[in-house]
């Protein structure tokens, strides 16, 4: 896994939106992605492509169609290596600390 491909991917938000879609309904054209997005098919493309770069997206060709679908588990690498190290109950501690002073809930 090349992590920097993965946090570059990660990144931008629209790449990001691409992923939310994906896990939302796995296995959609360029057309039904570009449904949920304001932007030109050849935009999406160069984010797809971006995505697929950092193996976030794979894609099968059913005929004439492209179907893309979300790999979590570049994100799952990440969570391991970056994430994981950080001990949940000191977080969960800021976490309850942060909504305690902004006085909210999420």
């Amino acid at each position: 896994m090349d992590a920097d491909d993965v946090f570059k991917a990660l990144g931008d938000p629209t790449r990001r939106k691409l992923l939310d879609l994906l896990f939302e309904r796995n296995g959609q054209t360029l057309g039904q992605l570009c449904e949920n997005l304001d932007m030109a098919r050849q935009s999406a493309t160069q984010h797809l492509g971006i995505l697929e770069a950092a193996n976030l997206v794979s894609t099968v060709r059913r005929g004439r169609e492209k179907l893309h679908f979300i790999n979590p588990v570049p994100i799952h690498e990440v969570y391991e290596r970056w994430v994981r190290k950080f001990e949940r109950h000191r977080l969960s501690l800021l976490h309850d600390l942060k909504k305690d002073i902004e006085g909210g809930e999420e």
